[in-house]
């Protein structure tokens, strides 16, 4: 595991990790981390055509040859043992759509699926497929993206798309971290979409969720 990759995760996604099964980090991370790389890419919203090149790249890279890619970035090293990572191209295209000059229901529908389509993929790269690590993804894309928004009105677009999807997790012990991520999800929705891990009631969940999944 390459902790510089560890430490670019923001703090529940460091926590949900913390639960991953051994055979299941490597795989985990390299998701974990992709999402935060471009991520990080958005957040530098002042230059979006920078960002938008550097959004396309990763495209590039995961749309071609695992023996294409260049050597020395440890996130692609992490992803070169996965079977199909082209799988986790609905996760770039969900990051670009929120690149958009406004935040309307499609750019937050896109960016809900891009994450639930890869921890679909990562359900599949575990063995442990299950409709429901989608439904851990949206969960936890909505509440994020909630809880990191500074304007009402696209607060309440995003809460107002999360009204309209399920909330359950996924039973797979491989799949314990994606279900700590929806749970935690699932209560910052219920709370008005506050940061995922706002109040001790959020840490309590998720040991809970991670010792039990549920």
């Amino acid at each position: 595991m390459d902790h510089a990759l560890v430490d670019e995760l923001a703090e529940p996604q460091r926590l949900a990790l913390a639960h991953a099964r051994p055979g299941a980090l490597e795989p985990i991370l390299a998701v974990l981390a992709l999402d935060a790389r471009l991520a990080a890419f958005v957040r530098r919203g002042h230059e979006p055509l920078l960002a938008q090149v550097r959004i396309a790249w990763w495209r590039d890279r995961l749309g071609e040859p695992r023996a294409a890619w260049p050597k020395g970035d440890p996130l692609l090293a992490e992803l070169t043992h996965w079977r199909a990572p082209d799988a986790l191209l609905p996760l770039v295209d969900g990051w670009e759509g929120l690149l958009a000059e406004t935040l309307d229901v499609a750019a937050v529908e896109g960016f809900a699926a891009g994450r639930a389509a890869a921890f679909a993929a990562l359900a599949g790269e575990l063995g442990a497929s299950d409709p429901l690590a989608a439904s851990a993804g949206r969960s936890w894309a909505l509440a994020d993206l909630a809880g990191n928004l500074t304007d009402p009105t696209e607060r309440e677009t995003v809460l107002r798309v999360a009204a309209t999807g399920g909330a359950r997790l996924p039973s797979h012990r491989a799949l314990r971290p994606l279900a700590i991520l929806g749970a935690l999800g699932r209560r910052a929705i219920v709370h008005g979409g506050r940061p995922l891990l706002e109040g001790r009631g959020a840490a309590l969940l998720a040991m809970r969720v991670g010792m039990f999944g549920r």
